[in-house]
């Protein structure tokens, strides 16, 4: 390579081991001071769990043994809203709840309001049955430690917020989870400190995962619940944006220790579930989504691909960078789960610039699907939004 090539592509790669350190840097601040659930926390107020649920009779009886096995809240209410399922998850909601008087299964066939999503509609109307000054919202798929829940309601008092958002351990079993499954907490450890993110108000610096949420039920009123977030397709991260803008204050918490969920089985439903919501990304914006996709080649391609072809100076820069993505990569994964690192997060780490390829390609799947109005989840139309 002539010198005149080589000065570029030099400073090319020092760049992408700049975003590589800087994202590094982030997640290790974030492993450090990221906040936990209180795995002894009792919760002091009657507390209702919500969970809307459609097609989910394999994967409801687990949360609900979960759920009758929780201590330390005395006034424990829980609804199930079986959302037009097609499986017989009504049925597989009583069988599991075998009488506890605690538990209330709704069945509803009715379809979204125009404008709603299937989700927003049935938390809504799980809503309108809450009496409870602490209200939680599940996903089926959750599986909760003895004190999830009371440690959830104890922080939303603790904290002072109107909302705490506990991040479960995301589960991969496939080859396809163990590449994208890890990139949703890598996304924010390696971008905000979450510390600084839980002091403001700035919708922008929000972050929030509907798997497992806990509101103050006043707060979540006052705004007009999912009522405020009807069509959009991350409800999760706009009703906190909500409450944000409405003056409260929105925290996320670590809580791999008494989460964890296995968000998508295999590569059909990564590529289904992403495609639904990842054209909303960086507001929405396919030129805001070319930005961050070169930001994220520089970073986190180009350096290992020096590594392996560059030579000297360049080599060596690339190296550095690609350490720096996998361990930022690690870092995150270690705060996730809250626990000791398995050879299959490491295999999965090393394969990082393999996992940034995987969430590209969904990115460019998501808008070619929203410009087409092909976007559908559990075989309904979402919500048309310009």
């Amino acid at each position: 390579m002539a010198d005149g090539q080589a000065v570029p592509l030099i400073a090319l790669v020092r760049i992408g081991t700049a975003i590589a350190l800087a994202g590094c840097g982030t997640a290790l601040i974030n492993r450090l001071s990221t906040p936990r659930l209180d795995a002894n926390a009792e919760a002091a107020e009657a507390v209702t769990a919500c969970v809307p649920a459609r097609d989910e009779a394999e994967r409801l009886p687990a949360l609900i043994a979960d759920l009758r096995a929780q201590t330390g809240v005395p006034g424990l209410r829980v609804l199930i809203l079986d959302d037009g399922s097609t499986d017989g998850t009504a049925a597989a909601a009583r069988e599991a709840i075998a009488g506890d008087p605690r538990f209330e299964v709704i069945r509803s066939e009715a379809e979204p309001p125009a404008g709603w999503t299937g989700k927003a509609a049935a938390c809504a109307r799980l809503s309108e049955l809450v009496d409870t000054p602490i209200l939680v919202f599940l996903d089926a798929d959750v599986r909760l430690a003895p004190r999830a829940i009371a440690a959830a309601a104890r922080a939303v008092r603790d904290r002072g917020a109107a909302l705490v958002s506990p991040w479960p351990t995301q589960r991969a079993e496939s080859i396809a989870e163990a590449l994208v499954q890890p990139l949703l907490c890598w996304s924010w450890a390696s971008t905000l400190p979450i510390v600084l993110g839980n002091r403001g108000h700035r919708p922008s610096t929000a972050v929030a995962c509907g798997q497992f949420l806990a509101f103050d039920t006043a707060a979540y009123r006052a705004i007009g619940g999912h009522a405020s977030v009807a069509h959009s397709p991350v409800e999760d991260l706009d009703i906190a944006r909500a409450l944000r803008r409405a003056g409260h204050t929105t925290h996320l918490v670590a809580a791999g220790h008494l989460a964890r969920t296995r968000m998508y089985r295999g590569a059909a439903e990564i590529e289904a579930g992403y495609t639904r919501w990842l054209w909303s990304a960086y507001g929405g914006s396919p030129a805001a989504a070319a930005a961050v996709g070169t930001a994220l080649a520089l970073g986190y391609w180009l350096p290992p691909l020096a590594a392996l072809f560059g030579s000297g100076p360049t080599r060596r820069t690339g190296a550095l960078g690609y350490a720096a993505a996998v361990t930022g990569r690690l870092l995150a994964r270690s705060l996730e789960s809250g626990g000791a690192l398995r050879r299959a997060d490491v295999l999965a780490g090393l394969a990082h610039p393999v996992s940034v390829a995987a969430y590209q390609r969904l990115v460019l799947r998501s808008h070619r699907a929203k410009s087409l109005g092909a976007l559908r989840w559990k075989g309904r139309a979402l919500p048309e939004i310009t």
